[in-house]
């Protein structure tokens, strides 16, 4: 009696890649995530690349990981594919102090981000409606 099998967080036509330590605030990274949401996985690339943002390097990176997932894990077609969902979370917040005048001290916030992407293959019927 071994232990039960993880069940599939996405869909069968979709794969999922995460990053859960992203040194960037949710709040920048989402944005750069809007500009993917709904587009096919060749038009996001490229919108990503050509971005002046510099988190979507790492919005980049991990589409990159959710196509090589789609490809290699699950055997989905990479040409049919598009960006179903592109969401930002938080994840851990460092907690820093710089000297400041009369011997105070004031806090400095380093957010770290989760992003996660799932990609979907586009089936045939959807093509031709």
């Amino acid at each position: 009696m071994g232990k039960p099998v993880n069940p599939r967080r996405v869909g069968e036509k979709e794969a999922l890649a995460v990053a859960t330590t992203v040194r960037g605030s949710p709040y920048k990274l989402n944005l750069v995530a809007g500009l993917i949401r709904g587009k096919k996985v060749g038009d996001a690339l490229n919108i990503l690349t050509f971005s002046k943002k510099a988190m979507a390097i790492d919005v980049r990176k991990v589409l990159a990981s959710a196509i090589a997932n789609a490809e290699n894990n699950h055997n989905l077609d990479v040409d049919a594919l598009v960006v179903k969902e592109a969401s930002v979370g938080k994840a851990l917040v460092m907690k820093r102090f710089t000297p400041r005048a009369r011997g105070r001290a004031s806090r400095i916030i380093k957010p770290f981000s989760r992003i996660r992407v799932v990609v979907r293959e586009l089936g045939d019927e959807a093509e031709n409606a």
